[in-house]
């Protein structure tokens, strides 16, 4: 049994370094992993860069329909995985952490287990080995399993560093002053496309930071008694969205084909949410859920999008319950400074879950520094003995804000904090405390979601870094809100 783990290792190794792709690579180390401890199959899978969903890189031994039986979530599939633990299901269609035990029983698959890829001691991914008998695995087995998950681990992150290299030389080469760039990630890719425009709408999404998924689930359409004759592979499956893509061309017969399919499609299972798009198609799309208008307009500037609207909207919703439950029991008063705070500040309110009430003040700057702050609208209300929560779009320097609540304390309110979206703490020169934080920033010129930039950017449903070119030469960042 040793010499078949040395023979399955030393395969391995040399495959890994080949000059093979990525997936052929995983395939064959599927492969020899599944033979060495006797599995009747095996995969090997990756985190997507949001790290919440599982993608397979490489298979042995298994279908393509149980490969893309849907999206798997990563923290309802096996989910101690993640934690850097060797998972065991003793019975696959029983288990609750088995997210699909219905089609894991279609299959015939029984045990399962489970070893995570670790990366500096984080779970990047993991490899499945499978069996159709009911089987327990042995100290020897999982040993050598976790020599293979080493060796996948050295080589994802050689095929990452690749990736980068690849990018960098290619955006090298190209001789444009300004460019919206691929939205930057440390996340290794897996993915092959079958078309060029399905890589340009990746890239779009990857730019937007809208999550997607690629040909996540086979649909079956037509069966000769338990076998599968005719089934469907959508393009791209959009979690944010819950909604299927499928691209086309504008070729005549691929479209008829496509509707076709897609029609029996959402006969069979009228609660998928689907659609057939060319190149226009999408991008009205995206303009639909606020990404767009129909590309370039809107973005023109824009160096790569820092937040999207739905990890905003995520981090609001967190801070709201944060602030619900801080505040219980009382009526605070938002205090915010126009006018950038008012996305912020609208969203927020939308998600507390006790009475509030609202306030604004107004701002401006003078002096040749930009440093003195002048304000030109106070409240309109009383805040005396009230509790008072200021809420701010971005804390930079801390200087405006310092200012502000030293104007706000003079009013004796009950208690007096702070919220920000943004927190830019490398440019702190006063030191103000803060409560609740949304995100901390680097030190880069921030736009979008009430921030602008002469004027212009505050309607963008995310947060990005304005393109340093843009930029008026000797300009200061710290523009007034």
């Amino acid at each position: 049994m040793r010499e078949n783990y040395y023979s399955a290792l030393k395969h391995i190794s040399k495959i890994a370094n080949s000059h093979f792709g990525l997936r052929k690579i995983c395939n064959s180390i599927a492969k020899s992993s599944a033979k060495a401890v006797q599995g009747d199959g095996c995969c090997i899978l990756l985190l997507n860069p949001q790290k919440k969903y599982l993608v397979t890189v490489g298979a042995y031994g298994l279908s393509d329909f149980y490969l893309k039986k849907g999206p798997l979530d990563a923290h309802r599939s096996l989910p101690e995985i993640l934690e850097g633990e060797i998972v065991f299901i003793a019975d696959a269609t029983k288990d609750e952490r088995v997210q699909h035990p219905q089609i894991a029983q279609a299959q015939g698959i029984s045990s399962i287990l489970g070893v995570p890829i670790l990366k500096k001691g984080e779970a990047t991914g993991e490899l499945r080995i499978y069996s159709r008998e009911p089987r327990q695995f042995s100290k020897a087995e999982k040993s050598f399993l976790l020599s293979v998950v080493d060796i996948c681990a050295v080589l994802l992150e050689k095929a990452e560093l690749y990736q980068l290299l690849e990018k960098d030389y290619r955006a090298s080469k190209r001789q444009i002053k300004y460019q919206v760039p691929q939205l930057p990630t440390n996340a290794l890719r897996p993915t092959s496309f079958v078309h060029p425009s399905e890589e340009e709408f990746a890239k779009l999404l990857d730019f937007y930071r809208i999550e997607w998924l690629y040909e996540p689930r086979s649909f079956p359409l037509q069966w000769e008694g338990n076998e599968v004759v005719e089934g469907f592979t959508p393009d791209f499956y959009l979690p944010e969205m819950d909604l299927y893509v499928e691209l086309t061309t504008l070729k005549q017969s691929l479209i008829t084909e496509k509707n076709h399919k897609i029609r029996r499609l959402k006969e069979l299972h009228p609660e998928i949410n689907i659609r057939l798009l060319d190149k226009n198609d999408y991008t009205q799309l995206l303009a639909k859920y606020g990404y767009g208008p129909l590309g370039e307009a809107k973005v023109e500037g824009i160096d790569h999008v820092l937040y999207s609207h739905t990890q905003i909207q995520r981090r609001v919703r967190a801070l709201a319950k944060r602030i619900s439950q801080d505040y219980s029991g009382t009526t605070p008063v938002l205090v915010g400074i126009l006018k950038g705070v008012v996305c912020f500040m609208s969203d927020l309110m939308q998600h507390l879950s006790l009475p509030v009430t609202l306030d604004f003040m107004a701002i401006s700057y003078y002096g040749g520094d930009g440093q003195v702050v002048r304000i030109t609208r106070d409240l309109d209300s009383s805040i005396t003995g009230q509790h008072v929560l200021m809420v701010e779009d971005i804390v930079d320097t801390g200087m405006t804000l310092n200012y502000v609540l030293k104007h706000l304390l003079a009013h004796n309110p009950a208690s007096l904090r702070v919220c920000t979206l943004l927190d830019k703490r490398t440019r702190r020169l006063v030191d103000v405390p803060i409560d609740y934080i949304g995100f901390e920033v680097p030190d880069e010129f921030v736009i979008g979601y009430g921030l602008d930039y002469k004027g212009e950017y505050r309607n963008l449903p995310f947060i990005g870094i304005l393109h340093p070119e843009i930029m008026e030469e000797g300009e200061s960042p710290d523009t007034p809100p």
